[in-house]
């Protein structure tokens, strides 16, 4: 196990493009981390610089207090579990969480130990005989990290090891990485474009956009409080419903209509000296009410929740209801807002206030 220490690392390609601006952040000994952004975000290669497989710019990059910004990818005691599995055709299960170990040239008996106690940690024992081209997606993902559990390495990395599999193994195989994090307690680092993942897996979670940080904090510091429209926009599913708010001769438009706004958000606006907002709201704190209309032109029944989607303030917006609605089709349904979980954002500087 290991912390780690990320000291304002930048990531500069040799045609200038910058990939990563000033990554700081300070990782505690058995956290689980995960990086989560849109395809070109920077997440990728920020992992890619703790692995050492991308050069560091700038900054620093400490590992149990080591100085390894330069140090080698083969002596920084890191595994990496890729998205293609990356084992090798020709050898068994058994020879392909060997490998590392016996390159290593530990001794046969230990190798033989470490690789059926890491077998058995992810129900891999009855297939170690087999090639990787006779099993599941999902099994061979699990042959990969187990090819990197017999290492015993300091830390673990996943670079968006669940892509290649379907929704049912996606789901199956990241309670699998869950509970090897908890019977392990390995500090590991996780790459991912998926929300779902980065909110159930994560300990704390890196939100990141354009190579720069947007924030940093546990699952629900991101999906209650984000600090600032990306944030807002990208966690959480269905997204946050996003509304222009204006203030205009002591009146309050949202998308152009003149309507009333929760208190909380009033206040906030009036004690600011913006006159442009975004009002946000979650679909799930959007419940039967007599404030607002919401005009109805779909609904997803999910079974233990509907998702109604229709026109609000003239906007597409989305509610989510606890139990099955029997809304149709062109119903003009009245809603009311959560008050207490209503956020507004700067709309020049897209920040939250509150």
């Amino acid at each position: 196990m290991a912390s780690l220490s990320l000291q304002h690392i930048d990531k500069i390609y040799d045609n200038n493009v910058q990939a990563v601006y000033d990554f700081n952040m300070e990782i505690n000994d058995g956290e689980f981390i995960v990086l989560v952004g849109p395809s070109g975000c920077g997440k990728s290669t920020t992992l890619r610089m703790v692995a050492g497989l991308e050069d560091i710019s700038n900054g620093k990059l400490f590992i149990d207090g080591k100085d390894c910004t330069q140090l080698p990818a083969k002596d920084r005691d890191i595994a990496m579990v890729f998205q293609n599995y990356a084992l090798y055709g020709h050898m068994t299960i058994y020879e392909n969480m060997a490998f590392s170990l016996m390159l290593a040239k530990e001794d046969k008996y230990v190798i033989h130990e470490k690789v059926m106690a890491a077998a058995e940690i992810l129900g891999l024992t009855q297939q170690l005989n087999k090639k990787p081209n006779q099993l599941s997606g999902g099994q061979r993902q699990r042959v990969a990290m187990g090819r990197a559990i017999v290492r015993n390495p300091k830390v673990f990395l996943f670079d968006e090891p669940l892509s290649n599999l379907d929704a049912k193994l996606r789901g199956s195989t990241r309670r699998e990485i869950k509970l090897l994090h908890k019977r392990l307690g390995t500090t590991m680092i996780y790459v991912t474009h998926d929300q779902t993942e980065a909110l159930t897996l994560a300990d704390r979670i890196v939100c990141m956009s354009m190579g720069h940080v947007q924030q940093i904090g546990t699952p629900l510091e991101l999906y209650d409080h984000p600090k600032n429209l990306f944030v807002a926009s990208f966690i959480g599913l269905p997204p946050m419903n996003l509304y222009n708010l204006k203030k205009e001769d002591g009146k309050f438009y949202v998308e152009g209509i003149e309507t009333k706004i929760p208190a909380r958000v009033a206040d906030a606006v009036n004690k600011s000296d913006k006159n442009e907002f975004v009002l946000g709201i979650r679909p799930e704190d959007i419940h039967p009410g007599n404030d607002f209309v919401l005009d109805v032109n779909l609904n997803e029944n999910t079974g233990h929740f509907t998702l109604t989607h229709g026109k609000l303030f003239g906007k597409t917006s989305c509610a989510k209801f606890r139990d099955w609605q029997r809304f149709k089709v062109g119903d003009k349904v009245g809603v009311s807002f959560d008050e207490e979980r209503v956020h507004l954002f700067d709309a020049e500087t897209t920040e939250a206030i509150i």
